[in-house]
């Protein structure tokens, strides 16, 4: 007869079985969200909708960086998620897709569809890169080209529109690991370089704005460009060169090639191209002036997009516009920042705000170094708990205004080093715009764990560069707390 001692061993030795079978990034997964859950639920700062949202965007980066799952199939399952649990309201859906990000990528897809098709891109692409026949040299000139857009293109995902059938162009002269690679590098440069100026990123505007506001003081377009310029130089040169040491294919660096493989344009433009080149000037103005005017950067694109297709005269027509544009990523984007949106309508990102808002006041009374350092690391790991650049701005700077007044120090040197840590944003492809533009499935485009592995380095990297800057360069020329 067979004894309870027995039976347990049995039971128990079936269950070790079955475990052992399952692959062991499952149980890492299972276990994470486990671990989750059993943080979240005692939580007595976060009512239940927050506790929801919260897991539910945990739940998010893990299985975007951890398992193989369409990203856009699991934003859009947890968003479903929180709505089925009563954390939301249906609404919470249907209105990702009228995010003005989710039209400026609509937009600038078409825009870059009708930049390739006129020809301009080939024109542009031989006309910059033509004399660089190594690979080594033509990413430099790419690097420094990307570079140069952040003084006259004021926003990361114009400049990454425009970036991107620049680099279709070029793949011809890549294999499928170097385009894989350069997928990350393109939107790596154009963030980095968004320190550069004051026109860099829309965030700048606001937070200097809120610094206007409620202090009284400013940082100029001049002054921006001393403090801005060489930091971005120097943050832009060790991300390519970290990605070159740890993502570009070791044995293919030296490969030469003659020339573009494409035949060069003709000497003279065609009437195409003049259609082209004169919208994407109208559309840079309009992007310039959105201060101005008001209508937003994502109304200037869609309205560029469609004077693009206008019938008879436009570079494509509708339904090649429409083709241009991919969907799967648009959706991904669309539930991506639904999560994002739970998260500031269920409080978590304001309990996220006080919690931080407490760190640096009880930081108020250490060293200076040590309060450099907190306040680089608090603003450049903010892009992973508020997904929206303006919203780290618009959370954040009022935060930091109130931080360095209770201390007695600078309100205009707290703001700056803090939007130049919000500027940090590459660990996710939700975290930018630039990101997602480059973020599609497929042989010549990256993955999260490219992302996540890159960022791994860059970031503790990032806020080192913050703090060297602050006690050399930026202390030398008049910033200081």
């Amino acid at each position: 007869m067979t004894t309870r001692a027995e039976l347990h061993r049995r039971h128990r030795t079936g269950a070790l079985h079955v475990l052992r079978k399952v692959p062991k990034p499952v149980l890492t997964v299972v276990g994470l969200h486990i671990l989750y859950a059993a943080l979240i639920a005692p939580a007595g700062s976060l009512g239940y909708d927050g506790k929801v949202a919260l897991f539910a965007f945990l739940s998010a980066m893990t299985l975007w960086a951890g398992t193989q799952l369409p990203t856009g199939y699991v934003a859009l399952s947890l968003v479903l998620f929180i709505i089925l649990l009563k954390a939301g309201e249906p609404d919470l859906l249907y209105l990702s897709m009228a995010e003005p990000v989710v039209w400026l990528m609509i937009g600038a897809f078409i825009i870059g569809e009708a930049f390739t098709r006129s020809g301009l891109a080939d024109r542009m692409t031989h006309a910059a890169l033509r004399h660089f026949g190594r690979k080594g040299s033509l990413v430099n000139a790419l690097t420094g080209l990307l570079f140069a857009t952040s003084f006259f293109i004021p926003s990361t995902s114009g400049r990454a529109a425009l970036a991107k059938p620049i680099l279709n162009r070029l793949g011809s002269r890549f294999t499928a690991r170097e385009q894989h690679v350069l997928s990350i590098l393109a939107p790596a440069v154009i963030l980095m370089s968004t320190s550069a100026t004051l026109l860099g990123a829309g965030s700048h505007l606001i937070g200097v704005g809120l610094l206007e506001t409620t202090a009284g003081q400013s940082i100029s377009f001049i002054r921006w460009l001393v403090w801005g310029v060489p930091f971005a130089a120097a943050a832009t040169w060790v991300t390519v060169v970290a990605i070159r040491l740890t993502l570009w294919p070791k044995n293919e660096t030296t490969v030469k090639e003659d020339g573009l493989e494409t035949a060069p344009p003709p000497i003279k433009m065609s009437a195409t191209e003049k259609r082209t080149l004169i919208l994407i000037s109208v559309m840079l103005i309009g992007w310039l002036t959105d201060g101005l005017h008001g209508y937003g950067i994502a109304f200037v694109t869609m309205a560029g997009a469609a004077l693009a297709m206008v019938p008879g005269y436009g570079v494509l027509s509708f339904k090649e516009g429409v083709r241009s544009v991919s969907w799967n990523l648009i959706l991904f984007v669309a539930a991506a920042t639904a999560l994002g949106t739970a998260l500031i309508d269920t409080g978590v990102v304001k309990v996220a705000e006080e919690k931080l808002s407490g760190l640096l006041l009880s930081a108020g009374q250490a060293p200076e170094w040590l309060l450099v350092l907190a306040l680089a690391a608090v603003s450049v790991t903010s892009h992973l708990y508020i997904t929206s650049h303006t919203t780290r701005a618009v959370v954040l700077v009022p935060t930091l205004i109130l931080f360095a007044r209770s201390i007695g120090a600078d309100p205009a040197a707290a703001v700056f080093l803090g939007l130049i840590g919000m500027n940090y944003c590459l660990t996710m492809p939700v975290s930018s715009k630039a990101l997602l533009l480059f973020y599609e499935e497929g042989d010549a485009s990256f993955s999260v764990k490219d992302l996540a592995k890159l960022s791994c380095i860059l970031a503790p990297v990032y806020i080192a560069l913050m703090v060297l800057f602050y006690f050399t360069y930026w202390k030398w020329t008049g910033l200081g707390l």
